[in-house]
């Protein structure tokens, strides 16, 4: 029987990128499905108690330092866009709404923002960069923040992360299989593991 990885993410954590540069052929080396779960890591935040490393200097430092180093023995680009940390509401309220209502175009819209953000280190909080990033892709800038402007879309954006929340899941990314909670992109080979369990 297949078993599925649910990835929990949100765009603007670098570690839920070098995650995603690497689950997919992770997955496919395993038989597994890959199921995508957006949050926003703001309200989970919020939520837990937590905050992002990068709020105190020093592990800040050290945590770049070591994703620098995990980019590199992946052979992926990495940088870090103006303005980090990166407000993803607009962005995560677009990409749930293309995952519910546009899912042809899903994973490619991932590509692209994830790509902007920590490959192009583009400034996609700004609404022009996000415009252009958008059409250089072919896709509709007009009916991505249509999507994030809709109410339904932003009532299943907050429900999603008030379930990831409710999993035990205090950042991103945060990966299940079997019900097992990982979390960070450096447990990737745990992941594995359970995947050849």
């Amino acid at each position: 029987m297949s078993k599925t990885v649910e990835f929990y993410f949100d765009l603007g954590s670098p570690a839920s990128y070098l995650a995603w540069t690497q689950l997919p052929s992770l997955c496919a080396r395993n038989g597994a499905t890959l199921s995508y779960r957006p949050m926003l890591l703001g309200g989970v935040f919020q939520a837990t108690g937590n905050a992002s490393p990068a709020m105190i200097p020093a592990k800040g430092r050290y945590m770049f330092n070591d994703l620098g180093r995990y980019a590199k023995r992946y052979g992926v680009p990495f940088g870090l866009p103006p303005g980090f940390p990166v407000n993803t509401l607009t962005l995560m309220r677009g990409v749930i709404g293309t995952q519910l209502h546009a899912p042809e175009h899903f994973e490619t819209l991932l590509g692209v923002l994830f790509k902007g953000l920590w490959e192009h280190q583009r400034d996609l909080s700004d609404a022009a960069v996000l415009e252009q990033t958008l059409r250089q892709a072919s896709l509709d800038p007009v009916g991505f923040q249509t999507l994030a402007a809709d109410a339904q879309v932003k009532a299943q954006l907050k429900h999603a992360t008030e379930q990831a929340v409710e999993r035990g899941i205090f950042g991103a990314p945060s990966m299940f299989v079997a019900g097992e909670l990982f979390f960070g992109q450096d447990r990737l080979d745990f992941v594995e593991q359970a995947l050849q369990r």
